[in-house]
C-alpha cells in the first residue's frame, strides 16, 4: 500500500472526523476488505456490526481527491447526524475505523470484546512514539506516558525486550494501548516505516520523543573514526530522520485542525549544554542536536509543531551508567576521567557531589519536563535542563 495515501489521508480523516475530542483511528486493509465492492458488502464481514455507520468516499487513488470528497461528505454527515461515522471506506484501499480510544477501535475491528479500564491522564489518548523505548530511560518514559493515558509506540531495535515492554503495558488493560515497532533510527526507510505503522495503528501522531542514543566515552587517543561515525549517526542523524518523517504527518493534521499543537521532543543531555572532558563525540552530537531543535522550531511553528530538547543530568540508576560491563561508571573509571578514583563507587560519588540536588536525574524528572513542553503552546526551540541545578540557564 502506498505510504503517501496512508500518511496523507488517514491523519486527515482523524482530524476531519473529530469535534471537541480528537479521535483515534485505525487503517485496515485485510484481503476481505480490499475485495469488497460496496457498503452493503461491508456489512457481510463478520466483524462489522449491522448498526455501525459507514461513510464511503469516491473511488480514486489520489490523496487530495479522497480528502476533498471526504470533506464534502463529512460536512453533509454532520449536518444530518449526531456523531462521527464508525468507518470510512475507500474502495480498493482500505477501511478506516474511528473511535474515542484505541480499545473501542479493537471492538470495531473485531479484535476486542472484554472490558478495559478507563483512564484519565495528562496525555489522554495522545499518540506518542518513543524511540529507544524498550528499556532504560526510554522504557521509563514509555511507562509513564502510558500511565497518563497515551497510546505509546515503543520503537526499538531490540524486538524481544520491546515486545515484553508492550505486553507489560497492555496487561493493564486500559482504554489506551501500547504498540511495538522494530526501528533503526539511522535508516531513513526504517524511520519512515515506523511513522507509517504508527499512522495505520492509531491514525496519526501527536508527539515523537527522539530518545534513542549511544555513548562511548574516550579522548582523542582512544576514539576511532568508526565509533565517532556510529555515535554521530545515532545521536544526530537519527534525530533529524525522526523530525523529518514525523513532521510530514503532523503538518497534515495541522492543515485540518486549526487549534491543534503537536510536539517533536529530543532527549538531549547536559552534555549538550556544556563540553564534556574525554566525551567529545557524545557532547558534539548533543550540541548539534540543540542546533537542529532551534532550526526545526523556526521552520515548523507555523504548522503548530513545537520542537524542544530535554537535557537531563546524570541518570545514575539506568543501564547507561550502571551496567557492570559497558556502563559509564566503568568507562569513566577505565578512562581515568575522575582523578583519584579507585572504583565505581568513587566515580559515582564524584558525579553526585557536582549536583546541587545531591542525586542523579530520574525518569519522572524528565517526564515532567516532557509534560511541560507538550502542555504549553507559547514556547519552542528550547533546551530545557533537568539537572538538579548542575546546569543553569544563562
Amino acid at each position: 500500500m502506498d505510504t503517501l495515501i496512508i500518511n496523507r489521508v488517514v491523519p486527515a480523516i482523524r482530524m476531519l472526523t473529530s469535534r471537541e475530542k480528537i479521535m483515534t483511528a485505525r487503517f485496515d486493509n485485510r484481503k476481505e476488505i480490499l475485495s469488497t465492492d460496496s457498503e452493503e458488502d461491508l456489512y457481510d464481514l463478520n466483524f462489522i456490526n449491522g448498526s455501525a455507520s459507514i461513510l464511503v468516499v469516491d473511488e480514486t487513488t489520489d490523496p487530495d481527491e479522497i480528502i476533498d470528497d471526504l470533506k464534502v461528505k463529512l460536512s453533509a454527515w454532520f449536518d444530518s447526524r449526531i456523531g462521527h461515522p464508525d468507518y470510512i471506506f475507500m474502495k480498493g484501499i482500505g477501511l478506516v475505523a474511528i473511535a474515542k480510544n484505541a480499545a473501542l477501535l479493537d471492538v470495531l475491528l473485531g479484535a476486542q470484546e472484554e472490558l478495559v479500564a478507563a483512564v484519565s491522564g495528562r496525555v489522554q489518548d495522545k499518540i506518542a512514539i518513543v524511540t529507544g523505548g524498550a528499556q532504560g530511560f526510554g522504557g521509563g518514559i514509555a511507562e509513564l506516558l502510558y500511565a497518563q493515558g497515551a497510546n505509546v509506540v515503543v520503537a526499538d531495535l531490540n524486538e524481544e525486550v520491546g515486545r515484553k515492554m508492550v505486553d507489560k503495558l497492555n496487561s493493564k488493560k486500559q482504554t489506551n494501548q501500547a504498540y511495538f515497532i522494530k526501528a533503526n533510527v539511522v535508516s531513513p526507510e526504517s524511520v519512515e516505516d515506523m511513522i507509517t505503522a504508527t499512522v495505520k495503528q492509531f491514525g496519526g501522531l501527536d508527539v515523537i520523543i527522539s530518545n534513542a542514543g549511544i555513548l562511548r566515552a574516550g579522548g582523542l587517543d582512544e576514539m576511532t573514526p568508526e565509533i565517532f561515525s556510529v555515535m554521530t549517526d545515532v545521536n544526530y542523524k537519527g534525530y533529524f530522520l525522526c523530525a523529518k518523517y514525523a513532521s510530514a504527518v503532523m503538518k497534515v493534521q495541522s492543515q485540518y485542525r486549526d487549534d491543534y499543537f503537536t510536539d517533536i521532543i529530543q532527549i538531549n543531555s547536559k552534555s549538550g549544554l556544556k563540553g564534556s572532558n574525554r566525551n567529545f563525540a557524545y557532547a558534539g552530537g548533543k550540541f548539534g542536536g540543540i542546533g537542529l531543535t532551534q532550526s526545526f522550531a523556526m521552520e515548523l511553528m507555523p504548522y503548530r509543531i513545537k520542537v524542544n530538547s530535554i537535557c537531563p543530568g546524570n541518570f545514575f540508576e539506568g543501564p547507561l551508567w550502571s551496567d557492570p560491563e559497558k556502563g559509564l561508571f566503568v568507562q569513566y573509571l577505565k578512562a581515568d576521567k575522575v582523578p583519584g578514583a579507585e572504583n565505581i563507587k568513587d566515580v559515582k560519588a564524584f558525579y553526585e557531589a557536582q549536583v546541587p540536588a545531591g542525586r542523579g536525574c530520574r525518569v519522572i524528572d524528565v517526564v515532567r519536563a516532557i509534560f511541560y513542553v507538550m502542555e504549553q503552546e507559547y514556547e519552542t526551540g528550547q533546551a530545557v535542563p533537568v539537572t538538579g541545578g548542575q546546569n543553569m540557564l544563562n
